[in-house]
């Protein structure tokens, strides 16, 4: 039997040599052969990582390929521990558990999920546990829990296609997180964009989501304001306090009286939130410095500076819409579900909040607040004001008509 450990030097054109399997290429050429040539055309096959140094050898034919092992994180850690340990230090491995952690994930169809259609598409990036790992090869859904491959893509794992912004772009748009629209339409992904098919020169700047999130190539992906646009300690300014405490008190963080829930805890496993001062400025002046590589100093703290202030207004909007909810469930108007923990509609409930008011603050928070902010700190104009900051002032009008409309049902008229 020819071992997979078997290799043999093919000359290249550079005069250097590639090593294959035999067994593997053979075989995979009539059966696979797209990840043949994506593995022939790789810095692996330059440096003779063959199929079995991540998959094995225990699979050597049709009839064994339940023998065929799935890399992890860790297979990648063999060689590149340095890139899997700052990894599993950023948000991007916390993915899984924070999809997983969402009240209503389970009830979601099985296939958007574990398997990987929906939220799970782009969630897989995240660490999993063996028993995870275990419970997805059991269902047949058991590919991509390498982690480093939803950048790297199979079996080329290409760094410079991972330097792309591009490779961001699967999983960074549409409704909640639209990051790559504001970019490629910003002057920064503009500019790159002209660079990248040659209109300008490649000495010109031009940010992608890696100069900014991933600098000098560090893969512990984390931002100052986290996913949701809330932090601790609360802000100095009291009515801007008052509204972030009223959002944790919606996203479940924070019960009636301001003291944490056990719901913190998962935001804190989930690490999508800053929880204290100094990890916030950790990461502001991380960004303030790759600003400063092209603008002057006050520029730059002045833009970011005013991202802080989008999100100041869109959380007034915002948390007075909670309010206005909340104070429906208060005077018996709207039924608050059993499930609610607290006096207040719960965000995390997405698109299965029960009613049609509560789903037009699920729009608003999951997808218009979040382009208002995101569109700020993006340098997209367009995004910050019509797709987000507009777009609230026209929530918060709805759900104040439809608040008064069920006050009417109810009986009890219009809440001065």
């Amino acid at each position: 039997m020819v071992r997979w450990q078997l290799l043999v030097m093919v000359a290249i054109g550079s005069g250097a040599a590639a090593a294959e399997p035999l067994q593997c290429v053979e075989c995979h050429k009539k059966i696979t052969p797209g990840i043949v040539t994506d593995w022939q055309a790789s810095k692996h096959a330059e440096n003779a990582v063959s199929c079995d140094s991540c998959h094995g050898d225990g699979h050597s034919g049709a009839d064994d390929v339940a023998k065929v092992r799935i890399p992890t994180p860790e297979t990648c850690a063999a060689c590149h521990a340095d890139q899997v340990a700052q990894f599993k230090r950023g948000k991007h491995a916390f993915g899984w558990a924070a999809m997983k952690a969402m009240p209503t994930a389970h009830a979601q169809p099985v296939a958007l999920m574990e398997g990987m259609k929906g939220c799970g598409g782009c969630h897989k990036i995240g660490l999993k546990t063996e028993e995870e790992i275990r419970a997805l090869k059991k269902d047949g859904a058991g590919f991509g829990v390498a982690s480093c491959d939803a950048c790297h893509t199979r079996h080329l794992f290409s760094v410079a296609e991972a330097r792309q912004p591009q490779a961001c772009q699967t999983c960074h748009m549409g409704f909640d997180h639209p990051q790559w629209e504001m970019y490629h339409a910003s002057k920064h992904g503009v500019r790159f964009l002209l660079r990248q098919n040659g209109v300008l020169p490649p000495t010109v700047s031009a940010p992608t989501c890696q100069t900014c999130h991933m600098q000098e190539g560090n893969h512990e992906v984390r931002t100052p304001w986290g996913f949701l646009a809330v932090r601790l300690p609360l802000p100095e300014d009291k009515q801007w306090a008052a509204d972030q405490a009223t959002i944790l008190q919606a996203l479940g963080v924070l019960d009636p009286e301001g003291k944490p829930t056990p719901r913190l805890d998962v935001v804190k496993g989930a690490d999508v939130a800053r929880l204290d001062a100094e990890s916030f400025n950790k990461e502001r002046e991380k960004l303030f410095k790759v600003c400063s590589e092209c603008h002057s100093e006050n520029f730059a703290r002045a833009e970011l500076a005013k991202g802080d202030d989008m999100i100041r207004e869109a959380d007034r909007l915002l948390a007075e819409a909670i309010r206005i909810i909340a104070d429906l469930y208060k005077d018996g108007v709207l039924k608050k579900p059993e499930k609610y923990a607290h006096p207040f509609p719960d965000l995390l409930t997405f698109h299965d909040a029960p009613t049609p008011i509560e789903q037009r603050l699920f729009v608003m928070h999951l997808e218009h607040r979040m382009r208002a902010f995101q569109g700020t700190f993006h340098a997209n104009p367009d995004y910050a004001l019509w797709y987000g900051w507009s777009e609230m002032r026209r929530d918060l009008t709805e759900i104040k008509e439809m608040a008064g409309e069920l006050r009417a049902k109810h009986g009890g008229g219009h809440k001065p």
